[in-house]
């Protein structure tokens, strides 16, 4: 399933005195990428992955971010996953409802269509590897990483194994807060918070909230040309996978 958002989460350029002006040159060609997961539990290696959602943050040609397609997935607990009644409860979901049963998908083929329509848009965009953008980024991205290797799909993802950009560290930054709910009511985002716990719009609030972080703190002048100093070949060679 997908979902457009609207583009219009920036009221300036936050890289109007930098050179960059494609998406690829911004993150040394990583495509950030929010995810959320809803779970059932906290062990990514015994818990099931309930529900996930991803939004690709996008570049205008005057260097301000947006959040692109939604990708989204509910899925059908794993054999033998364990389902905590307690988180279940929290976040609202019954694996067995009829209607969710509907449309839920098999983890692996979900995995697999939300990866191949990722990989296009890395491509449309010249970058070479996404990076998971998230609130408590590490949780999402251990679920993600338990749920690939659970269905042999390392070779098709076309996410960083373990490097994240964490909304948590960049509200704090920006805004002084840390929960989710309060970063976007400082940032003036609309947050209800009824709605919240459900992957789709947890997702779609933090890619609100991370284009309006980077919309409103531009780069430091001195890193943009960084790429461009003179490295040795080794160096080079052992930064290629790195942030």
């Amino acid at each position: 399933m997908t979902q457009q958002q609207e583009p219009s989460l920036a009221t300036k350029s936050p890289l109007k005195n930098c050179k960059i002006n494609q998406l690829s040159e911004r993150f040394r060609k990583f495509l950030p990428v929010v995810v959320d997961v809803e779970t059932a539990g906290f062990n990514a290696a015994t818990d099931a992955l309930l529900e996930i959602a991803c939004v690709p943050i996008l570049m205008k040609d005057d260097g301000v971010f947006y959040p692109g397609k939604v990708i989204n997935a509910h899925i059908e607990p794993f054999k033998g996953a364990n389902l905590e009644q307690s988180a279940l409860d929290f976040i609202g979901i019954d694996p067995n409802n009829p209607l969710r049963k509907a449309i839920a998908e098999d983890e692996k083929v979900a995995l697999r269509r939300i990866f191949k329509e990722l990989k296009s848009v890395r491509k449309a965009y010249d970058c070479r590897q996404c990076v998971l953008v998230g609130h408590n980024a590490h949780f999402d991205l251990g679920f993600l990483n338990a749920a690939i290797a659970r269905t042999n799909s390392k070779n098709h993802s076309p996410f960083h194994q373990f490097s994240v950009f964490d909304t948590v560290t960049l509200s704090a930054l920006a805004y002084g807060q840390t929960v989710l709910a309060r970063a976007c009511q400082a940032a003036g985002i609309d947050f209800n918070g009824s709605e919240a716990h459900s992957a789709l719009y947890d997702t779609q609030k933090t890619a609100e909230l991370f284009c309006r972080i980077l919309n409103n703190y531009p780069m430091l002048g001195s890193a943009v040309y960084l790429d461009d100093k003179d490295t040795s070949n080794e160096l080079n060679k052992k930064e290629e996978n790195l942030i």
